[in-house]
């Protein structure tokens, strides 16, 4: 992305994290920022800690350029104008009806310069009754979208999503959608209007239920796990109480390494285990079975016994402490040293790697105003004035 540049005028995370992608791949990002700064500055105090980095802040923003401007004002207005006439794509979530209070909104700009893409990250999208209205990430991505509902046992309580986790699955939609509109760009000339939502992209999150109830007319149970249908798709303990999750998706494929396993070939055939309809009718039995197989061994003793059957799908049940310390993590490249002045802060990677044109973040993220008066001594030097 080096050579492009882009305008962002984001709050929170959603519109951030999309521009923090694109910056983490070489973009020039100019983070535009109100005197009081992106509020996402005090996640630190919000989460309780007493030190001056904010570190969900630092995740979206790494690499950026930050210039302070009250748009509020005639001048900050303007000095935004010519900003935006710079770039290559202006990117906000911010709420139309408020951009278009101060002369920003898609059709003001557009109609200014016809090679800019507009990238608009919304709450609920451009048109209906909830149009205007506000919304987190866990209001408009996890609860009215569907997901909290599909993952909530019968007789249970909705489950709380992690922290901007519909936010950071926008801002992946939102560098996709910007992409998309710079290739077309290239080959027609012409700039355009990008939108994403955080209703939109939690319902494709699910859309393997919702698109079973479209097609079929009824919906997929939410799972319990002393009852999955197929015990050979659930999570279970080991002896020294680590918890694992077992993938067998594929029964005739699956089923026969988990039997050998557990030592018990003689469930393979002619048993009420051997095929998916005896395993679903006795599923309660077979995993109370499987429970107590389970923690005759520690999860290290498993796991060598899972390695002799090469179509034993399974995966540790990981707390972040044991991601972090997961080799496979390091070796994926799940984490990246971000210069800052002195050495480096390890921090997550963004998911994407270019094995022809390796990217690597610049900095950590801007101090408030860091480069406004830098970012201003170019534009006067654009005018011809400085």
């Amino acid at each position: 992305m080096e050579g492009i540049r882009i305008v962002e005028l984001g709050v929170w995370v959603a519109g951030p994290a999309a521009g923090g992608i694109l910056a983490d791949w070489g973009a020039d990002v100019i983070k535009i920022e109100p005197p009081t700064g992106d509020p996402a500055r005090g996640f630190n105090r919000m989460l309780g800690g007493d030190m001056e980095s904010s570190p969900p802040f630092e995740l979206d923003n790494r690499s950026k350029r930050s210039v302070v401007l009250d748009l509020q004002t005639d001048e900050g207005r303007e000095q935004a104008l010519e900003l935006i006439a710079t770039a290559d794509v202006f990117l906000t979530n911010i709420r139309v009806e408020a951009l278009e209070r101060i002369g920003l909104g898609p059709e003001a700009l557009m109609a200014r310069d016809e090679r800019l893409v507009y990238a608009l990250v919304t709450g609920f999208g451009l048109d209906g009754p909830d149009k205007d209205r506000a919304a987190y990430d866990i209001a408009a991505y996890w609860a009215r979208s569907g997901i909290a509902s599909l993952l909530t046992t019968p007789g249970g309580n909705p489950p709380f999503q992690r922290g901007g986790m519909g936010d950071h699955t926008a801002g992946m939609t939102g560098a996709a959608m910007i992409c998309g509109a710079l290739v077309g760009r290239s080959i027609n000339g012409k700039g355009q209007l990008v939108t994403t939502s955080l209703l939109r992209t939690g319902a494709y999150v699910v859309g393997f239920d919702i698109n079973v109830y479209l097609m079929w007319g009824h919906q997929i149970a939410v799972g319990t796990r002393e009852a999955m249908g197929n015990p050979a798709m659930n999570n279970y303990v080991a002896g020294d109480g680590r918890r694992f999750w077992i993938v067998g998706l594929e029964g005739e494929r699956h089923w026969p390494p988990l039997a050998r396993a557990v030592g018990h070939p003689e469930w393979l055939e002619g048993h009420d285990y051997s095929t998916p309809a005896g395993r679903f009718q006795h599923a309660r039995e077979l995993i109370a079975t499987l429970d107590e197989i389970f923690r005759s061994k520690p999860l290290d003793e498993w796991a060598e016994v899972f390695a002799t059957e090469p179509d034993f799908f399974w995966a540790p049940l990981n707390t972040i402490e044991d991601l972090i310390a997961d080799p496979q993590f390091h070796a994926a490249g799940g984490l990246v040293d971000v210069p800052d002045g002195a050495s480096g802060t390890t921090m997550v990677a963004t998911p994407v790697d270019f094995h022809g044109t390796p990217w690597q973040p610049r900095s950590v993220a801007p101090q408030l105003g860091q480069h406004t008066e830098e970012v201003l001594a170019e534009l006067a030097a654009r005018r011809g004035d400085g």
